[in-house]
C-alpha cells in the first residue's frame, strides 16, 4: 500500500478548512483516511492558521509515506516559523 500525506477539503462554502491526513494513494481526495495528522484553516490569523501533530507526521514519514506538493510546503513553512 503506497500511502501519501495530503489535504482534504472540509468546511462549507466559502469557508474552506482543510484536514492533513494519511491516505492511500488509491482513494479519492475527501474518501477514506488513515489517520488525522493536523489542519490547516488558510482564512484564520497567523497563531491558529496550521496544527501538526509532528509525532504522528514524523511515524508516518518514517514508514515511507510521501508529501504531495501542498503539504510539503506547510511542512516547509512550519520549520521555518511562519505558519502561512
Amino acid at each position: 500500500m503506497s500511502v501519501k500525506i495530503r489535504l482534504t477539503k472540509t468546511g462549507k462554502k466559502h469557508r474552506i478548512s482543510y484536514r492533513l491526513v494519511a491516505q492511500d494513494t488509491k482513494s479519492k481526495r475527501d474518501g477514506r483516511f488513515l489517520e488525522i495528522l493536523g489542519y490547516y484553516l488558510p482564512y484564520e490569523k497567523k497563531a491558529t492558521k496550521l496544527k501538526i501533530d509532528q509525532k504522528k507526521l514524523n511515524a508516518w514519514l518514517s514508514r515511507g509515506a510521501l508529501p504531495t506538493q501542498a503539504v510539503a510546503k506547510l511542512i516547509e513553512s512550519l520549520k521555518n516559523g511562519r505558519s502561512s
